[in-house]
């Protein structure tokens, strides 16, 4: 009979399917039967989860204080309580949480419980009630917790206090270099834009909520003349930063593409990239940007400044200062030569956090915990 492992995070399409299927994949061609548990978020009312053996819905909530989550943690006790799993790695706040609680007897029964935090909502310059509902519960978790993957440095720092049995530091969740470092046919691409060949093109990645902070994307744009900027991305705020850009006299100049497939396609035909966010982990849009060979100009907070160096890759700035952000734009935009250096400073950086480089890394963490199963 093959041995089991789980996969547990708060949303399928917006995580699981997003994030780890190489590493589902892995346990696949390792001979191991893989589960998955996560709220279907898709329009599927069955859907298809690759490298999955049994795909189990289960309705967390995001609120972690949601009474929802009670019943949750019920159908997650049964089912480790009763699949006798080999490892489980489990993901998000409200995911890893209940996974890691609920797995608390089989960890006495040798399961290996690992979780992945994709940035802990407690960092520096976090909101009190951030430190005050996470940390200590983060804290309290890690004692359940055999391995703790962190994504950043500061991260890293901070879990290192913790309890958990070990803590690694693991360069994201991987990004696809090939695909983002490939030739694009800038001017046909520009075209179906309907941008002529020599515009100035910033774009901006990224779900539209307020953690993103497009709105700072809007007020730089107004700010630098000759630059039209891209956003790829849907959400709440869509329609207020439409009618944003109206009312800041940018909307001739400004193009909401909404979700899109051709990220990699959009990317190469750019001239620079913006990503103003307040909170960040280790976000992959950025480094999709840099894997592009585009100069970035990013807010200065947690994983972007793991990413980008100042005055090299690209710049950083103060999350709110849209000034400062439409000055750095406009010295990338008006000097090509020093955007293609920084562009292709950052194609090599991000060589560190490829895919192939990520998969190894994680290959390794999961064989150290599974001879560690088997030596108990």
């Amino acid at each position: 009979m093959k041995e089991k492992v789980l996969f547990a995070a708060t949303v399928l399409r917006g995580h699981i399917l997003v994030f780890h299927l190489p590493y589902m994949r892995w346990f696949q061609e390792q001979g191991y039967e893989v589960h998955c548990c996560a709220r279907n978020d898709t329009e599927e009312e069955t859907p298809v989860v690759p490298y999955c053996d049994r795909y189990l819905d289960m309705p967390f909530e995001r609120s972690p204080l949601h009474p929802g989550n009670r019943g949750v943690y019920r159908q997650l006790k049964t089912l480790i309580d009763t699949q006798d799993y080999a490892l489980i790695h489990c993901h998000t706040p409200v995911g890893g949480s209940l996974t890691r609680l609920a797995a608390r007897d089989a960890r006495r029964r040798g399961t290996r419980v690992m979780y992945t935090a994709h940035g802990f909502h407690f960092y520096d310059g976090a909101p009190l009630p951030n430190w005050l509902l996470f940390y200590p519960a983060e804290r309290m978790l890690s004692r359940f917790t055999d391995l703790l993957v962190t994504i950043n440095a500061q991260d890293y720092a901070r879990a290192l206090r913790f309890h958990a049995r070990e803590t690694a530091l693991v360069a994201g969740v991987g990004v696809d270099t090939a695909r983002f470092g490939a030739p694009v046919e800038r001017a046909a691409v520009r075209a179906s834009l309907g941008l002529a060949t020599d515009a100035k093109v910033v774009m901006t990645v990224g779900e539209h909520i307020p953690r993103k902070n497009h709105a700072t994307c809007l007020h730089a744009i107004a700010a630098a003349p000759e630059a039209t900027l891209i956003f790829c991305g849907v959400g709440e705020q869509t329609q207020a930063l439409m009618a944003q850009a109206k009312h800041l006299g940018v909307a001739h100049r400004v193009l909401f593409l909404g979700f899109r497939r051709d990220v990699a396609a959009l990317l190469g035909a750019a001239d620079a990239f913006l990503f103003p966010s307040l909170q960040e982990g280790l976000p992959v849009s950025l480094m999709e940007a840099m894997a592009a060979g585009l100069a970035c100009v990013v807010s200065r907070v947690r994983g972007n400044t793991d990413l980008i160096t100042d005055g090299v890759g690209g710049y950083l700035c103060a999350p709110m200062d849209a000034a400062a952000m439409a000055a750095a734009l406009t010295r990338i935009l008006q000097d090509a030569e020093m955007a293609a250096a920084m562009g292709a400073h950052n194609r090599e950086a991000i060589k560190a956090y490829s895919l192939p480089v990520v998969e190894e890394r994680m290959a390794r963490l999961y064989l150290a915990q599974l001879d560690k199963r088997e030596a108990t």
